[in-house]
């Protein structure tokens, strides 16, 4: 499965931007698809997430202001950003999870897009 995301860039505080990432490459079906983000210096953590059933989990501080989507025909996920705030400065990637031959769930993950939010 590959990963492609798009929409990063940069936006005022307090704009909003709009993020999607497509996979291809496979016709398996993916349990997860979701956005987590990295700034320097710091881990990479979960922003947000959806199953192939359209249940959702944010992380509480993209609670209320993203929103986390899912076209599963196109095999696209969306985030849309609303409210942005200096911190929500990072490296967003996409990422899918998968039911394959892997240990446990196979995993991918996009390269990131950037998304800059400034003052």
């Amino acid at each position: 499965v590959q990963l492609q995301a798009s929409g990063g860039g940069l936006v005022q505080l307090g704009g909003s931007l709009n993020l999607s990432c497509v996979a291809s490459g496979s016709s398996t079906t993916l349990v997860y698809m979701g956005w987590y983000r990295q700034a320097p210096g710091e881990q990479r953590v979960l922003v947000a997430k959806v199953t192939n059933t359209d249940m959702t989990a944010y992380a509480v501080n993209a609670r209320g202001r993203f929103i986390i989507s899912r076209d599963h025909n196109k095999n696209i996920v969306y985030l849309q950003m609303n409210h942005l705030v200096l911190a929500d400065t990072a490296r967003y990637y996409c990422y899918a999870a998968w039911h394959g031959d892997c240990p446990t769930i196979c995993e991918g993950w996009g390269r990131g897009t950037q998304v800059t939010v400034s003052s």
